[in-house]
């Protein structure tokens, strides 16, 4: 595996600033937000790197049938290409790496996670004119093709399999201990898989306290989302705390609880004992 390095300062606010731009768009482009997110962990993606990837999207794409006909046919098609010829699929390893989360080098290795796997999936049927969407399981992510009444799933992380009522229910099922709701085959929405990714890169490195680095900028780009999680401000000074800068993460945690305060009094308490402490490191 390559070691990734970080891009610098000066680097990292730009790639912010197009990721923060981009979340706010009318359409946000997926493939651009992902290959931000990339740039965020691997100082080596320059604006040529994200082209050209951009480029090998297009050309996945233009290797697809024309038009192969109704959401079954699309979703046999995208298989023989990118799982059968391309070899894009999934391995019980890819959990452990980073870079499975980061689109550039997914397309590299044609190895990821589901999700990461899945906008591979999207994106060059998206550009082949499919009605594609992505289908937020709990716990593995897939892709969808059709409208409800004709919708075909597919598992990129298997290279494409279709997968039958039982097979998306036994996933959830294995996920969650729960049955099949109906509401969870909906479309997801791009913004919400670009969340779902940076927290899958924050769960990376929540197990390796090293690397609390890569969990400080995924926080900070999904606080760039025009809609997260209220908490995601705590996390973000808890990490700030862990990593040394003690005012201002104490300083985050006093706003948190200013946020809190009005729903949970006991909570917005208990957040601000954990500022004393922190602005207590500093003695």
């Amino acid at each position: 595996m390559r070691p990734l390095h970080p891009p610098g300062p000066e680097r990292s606010a730009e790639w912010r600033r197009r990721f923060g731009d981009e979340a706010r768009a009318e359409r946000p482009d997926l493939s651009a937000l992902c290959l931000l997110v990339g740039a965020q962990a691997d100082g080596e993606l320059d604006e040529t790197g994200m082209d050209a990837a951009q480029i090998e999207l297009d050309r996945l794409a233009g290797e697809l049938p024309f038009r192969p006909g109704g959401p079954r046919s699309w979703a046999t098609a995208l298989a023989e290409h990118l799982g059968d010829r391309c070899g894009f699929r999934g391995t019980p390893g890819d959990y452990q790496r980073l870079d499975s989360s980061l689109l550039h080098e997914v397309l590299r290795r044609r190895r990821g996670l589901p999700i990461l796997l899945s906008v591979v999936w999207m994106e060059v049927a998206r550009r082949a004119g499919a009605p594609v969407y992505g289908v937020a399981l709990p716990g593995h992510f897939v892709v969808g093709f059709g409208p409800p009444e004709q919708q075909v799933l597919v598992d990129p992380f298997d290279g494409g399999r279709v997968l039958t009522g039982p097979d998306a229910e036994l996933l959830v099922a294995g996920a969650t201990g729960a049955p099949l709701d109906p509401s969870m085959l909906s479309p997801a929405d791009p913004l919400d898989v670009v969340l779902r990714i940076l927290n899958n890169i924050r769960a990376w490195a929540a197990a390796r306290p090293e690397r609390s680095d890569v969990a400080l900028w995924a926080v900070e780009l999904s606080l760039l989302l025009p809609s997260h999680p209220a908490r995601l401000r705590y996390d973000r000074a808890q990490l700030l705390v862990e990593r040394g800068d003690f005012l201002t993460g104490a300083l985050e945690l006093d706003a948190y609880a200013e946020v809190v305060a009005a729903v949970d009094e006991p909570a917005a308490d208990r957040v601000r004992r954990q500022a004393r402490a922190a602005r207590a490191m500093l003695n």
